[in-house]
């Protein structure tokens, strides 16, 4: 039984390798082949529908980089939603770079734009497809409660994504243009700092003891007051002279301070 166990084995052993030799040498053969095609030939040359999607994605990617442009933002990203109008399996590919126009009115890339493409050596190659872009932008967040009235500082902001043509109320792209504003109404944690939620800091506040200045004729003097109310930077409110304990209207020029040359 030993014996004849080892003469049923090597049949097979022989079977399996002349069938790897055969495995080894088709593929040997294709890679000899493929070696002797033109560079650049294993990849296809785009057909009429991937024409029309370059075409498209160039365009609305200069147009919105013109937008990001002029409205400074920074870090944009975008995605396209694109609708041909007439399918484009049966268009042969253009032999020359499409011609694109613009077929409706859409004063902002944002919008959805109606593009009429063609080929302008082939009678009849022409399709129009209408696109949607969908833009991405860091924006200032509320990292926590913000309470009204509070002047607003670095931790309590952070960025996160916002889809612009969903920010109808603005939106702030740097923090930079957030921090020292004023809370017009309580903003809760998680929330979109628009434009309408901000308001010039409180520099003075009601009961707040504040320094006075005084100056006439190059003569510069100062007191300290009581602040009978709060106030914003150039505006005038009551204030309480604590030495004579008087009562004068000053202008705040900056936190804590007052001047009594207002007239």
């Amino acid at each position: 039984m030993h014996e004849a166990f080892r003469v049923a084995r090597l049949p097979h052993r022989q079977s399996a390798g002349r069938k790897s030799g055969r495995t080894f040498s088709a593929c040997a053969r294709a890679l000899f082949l493929l070696a002797l095609l033109p560079f650049g030939a294993a990849r296809a040359e785009p057909d009429a529908a991937g024409q029309i999607d370059q075409a498209i994605a160039a365009h609305m990617q200069q147009q919105l980089a013109a937008e990001a442009k002029r409205q400074a933002w920074q870090g944009m990203r975008h995605s396209l939603s694109t609708t041909l109008l007439s399918g484009a399996e049966r268009l042969p590919a253009c032999s020359q770079t499409l011609e694109l126009r613009v077929a409706g009115d859409a004063p902002s890339p944002l919008a959805r734009q109606r593009l009429q493409l063609s080929c302008a050596d082939t009678p009849g190659w022409t399709r129009v497809a209408l696109v949607q872009a969908s833009v991405l932008v860091p924006a200032v967040h509320a990292a926590r409660a913000i309470e009204r009235g509070q002047t607003i500082a670095a931790e309590q902001l952070q960025l996160q994504e916002v889809n612009v043509a969903k920010a109808s109320r603005g939106f702030y792209n740097s923090a930079d243009e957030v921090i020292g504003q004023g809370a017009k109404r309580r903003i809760r944690a998680g929330a979109l700092i628009a434009p309408s939620l901000l308001t010039t800091p409180l520099l003075v506040r009601r009961g707040q003891q504040v320094t006075i200045v005084a100056s006439q004729d190059g003569i510069a003097a100062s007191a300290t007051g009581e602040a009978l109310g709060n106030g914003r930077a150039g505006q005038v409110i009551r204030v309480r002279n604590l030495g004579s304990q008087k009562v004068i209207e000053a202008q705040v020029v900056e936190e804590g301070v007052v001047t009594s040359t207002f007239r």
